[in-house]
């Protein structure tokens, strides 16, 4: 029996990376403000990570869409 692989388009991909980045970032706005006591210093943080990980969490899911484990066929 052939096995039919289920991609996910790019931008559905990019879509989920962006999402997520919005809750991470508050996510670590809050951490860096508790850490930092400083509003300003936290939001710089946060601005910062949130470019370096949209790429990152991007290139992430991308590769294990080619990933062939944990796949399952309707």
């Amino acid at each position: 029996m052939k096995t039919v692989r289920k991609r996910e388009a790019h931008g559905r991909s990019f879509a989920k990376a962006v999402s997520w980045r919005i809750f991470a970032s508050v996510d670590t706005f809050i951490i860096s403000f508790f850490v930092t006591g400083k509003i300003s210093l936290a939001g710089t943080i946060a601005a910062v990570e949130v470019m370096t990980k949209i790429v990152i969490y991007y290139l992430h899911e991308r590769a294990w869409t080619v990933i062939p484990w944990g796949h399952h066929s309707s």
